[in-house]
Order: structure tokens, then C-alpha cells, then sequence
């Protein structure tokens, strides 16, 4: 490996109740080829055995932190985030996994394009339901984004490597359970510029369990109200949300045919 490991990236995973998939998550960390990596591991008030999943992996780069009360997920990830002492973060659920080489071509891109506060990637989208793996978008830009990003939000969390002197001025939205991620990287895609490896370099597991499948509700609420908050301001800053909203109207339908037990 040519790259030398001078930087600490500090891996945040937030857990509750995420034993299923977790051993799988937790070794696409430790066979990373990058090695100088710290796991922030929140555990979110877990009934199930993903402590014991956890400590079972011998490796002291594994930190291990329990909640003191069950916290909504992007709250938990700033109390997660706290914790870290790396110079970058990166996020990784319990459901999804890592290429290998994820890290080290992230950082390594990074090397040679300092611009850039926050890298991603492409990725693949793993169908549970038919073991079939797609790739997220044949399209993925890079430099001052947010247009693109209302207009097809192809940024996965799972994907991101990003500074972490960014999160001294920016957090995620507390109050929000689904949409924070988006609402997060929208808001920095305003100020800074992403840069993009468009290979992918993980993979989303789409499965019954997916919060944001069990809750189409919540997540139309939650755009609806994102919508209602921003719509103005971003049109004052010559962006469209044509796009978003016609997601919200496909939320809705979605919504309503559960509602039928269609």
C-alpha cells in the first residue's frame, strides 16, 4: 500500500438492535485496507446481543459507548460524533458494508484534491428480497452540488468521508428521524464543494426492516415539512425543488396503498 495511514478516521456507527447484519458490517471494517481508522460504536439502548457482537471482536481501535437514553438516530449521531478524535469521519449502519479498499481510495483522493471538504462515492444498493446488487447512479457530480442533489439525491451516508473540523460550526437536524442525512448534506453542499470517487466503494442493504420503508408516513411527513421550511429560500438561491416535490406526491401514494394493504 503506497498511502501512508498519518490520518485518523473516525468511524461512526450507531446501533439499536442491529445484531442481524452487524458481524458482516463490523468485518468490512477491520479487513479495511487502511488500517489507521477508530470505530466510534454507539449503542442506542440494544435489547439484543449487539454488545456482545461487538466486544466478541478483539481490536482496540473497536470504541464502544452506551446511551444513557434511547436518542432519535441523528441525535444520536452527534452525541456519537463527540466522541471522535479522528481528522475525518465516516459513517457506517449496522445493515450496510464496505468495499475493502473504501477508505484508502477516499483518503488517497482526497491527497491529491484538498478542495474538497467532503468526499463520497458511488455504491451498491443490495435488494435483500432477491440478493440482486445495482449500482446507485451512472452519474455522480462533484464541486457545488446542491442542484443536482435536489434534482436526484444520489449522496448515501455509507459513501461519505468528510473533515472533521466541519461539525464544529455544523450538526445534524435532532428533531428529524429519516431525512437528516439529506437535510444535512444539503445545507453543506451550499458552502462547500464534494468531491466524487464514482466507483462504488459500499453497499446499502435495502430490506423489509429499512426504517424508511416502515415509515413512509414519517419520511412524507418529514419532506412535507422540509419543504414548507426551505422551498422559499432555495428558490431565492435560484434552486428548483420540482424534483423533491414530486418524490413527496410518490411518498404519499406509497402511503396511502399501505394504508390499503396494497
Amino acid at each position: 500500500m503506497n498511502i501512508k495511514n498519518n490520518h485518523l478516521v473516525s468511524i461512526i456507527m450507531n446501533c439499536h438492535n442491529g445484531e442481524q447484519y452487524l458481524e458482516q458490517s463490523l468485518k468490512s471494517i477491520i479487513s479495511q485496507t487502511y488500517s489507521n481508522w477508530e470505530l466510534i460504536f454507539w449503542d442506542n439502548l440494544s435489547t439484543d446481543k449487539s454488545k456482545d457482537i461487538v466486544e466478541s471482536f478483539k481490536d482496540k481501535r473497536i470504541k464502544y459507548f452506551s446511551s444513557e437514553k434511547y436518542l432519535k438516530l441523528y441525535e444520536a449521531r452527534n452525541q456519537a460524533i463527540k466522541k471522535a478524535k479522528g481528522n475525518y469521519i465516516s459513517f457506517l449502519d449496522t445493515d450496510d458494508y464496505w468495499l475493502k479498499d473504501k477508505l484508502e481510495k477516499q483518503i488517497n483522493f482526497k491527497k491529491k484534491n484538498e478542495k474538497y471538504k467532503v468526499i463520497y462515492s458511488n455504491y451498491y444498493i443490495l435488494n435483500e428480497g432477491n440478493n440482486r446488487k445495482r449500482i446507485r447512479s451512472n452519474f455522480l457530480p462533484s464541486g457545488f452540488i446542491t442542484k443536482n442533489l435536489l434534482e436526484n439525491y444520489v449522496l448515501g451516508i455509507l459513501s461519505i468521508l468528510i473533515e472533521k473540523e466541519i461539525f464544529d460550526n455544523y450538526s445534524f437536524n435532532k428533531e428529524l428521524e429519516i431525512i437528516g442525512d439529506f437535510d444535512f448534506f444539503i445545507n453543506l453542499s451550499k458552502k462547500y464543494e464534494f468531491g466524487c470517487v464514482n466507483e462504488p466503494l459500499a453497499v446499502y442493504r435495502w430490506h423489509n426492516e429499512n426504517y424508511s420503508k416502515k415509515k413512509i408516513d414519517k419520511y412524507a411527513y418529514e419532506v412535507s415539512c422540509w419543504l414548507k421550511q426551505n422551498n422559499d429560500k432555495l428558490k431565492s438561491e435560484g434552486f428548483r425543488t420540482f424534483n423533491l416535490k414530486l418524490f413527496f406526491y410518490k411518498l404519499k401514494i406509497k402511503s396511502f396503498m399501505n394504508f390499503l394493504g396494497m
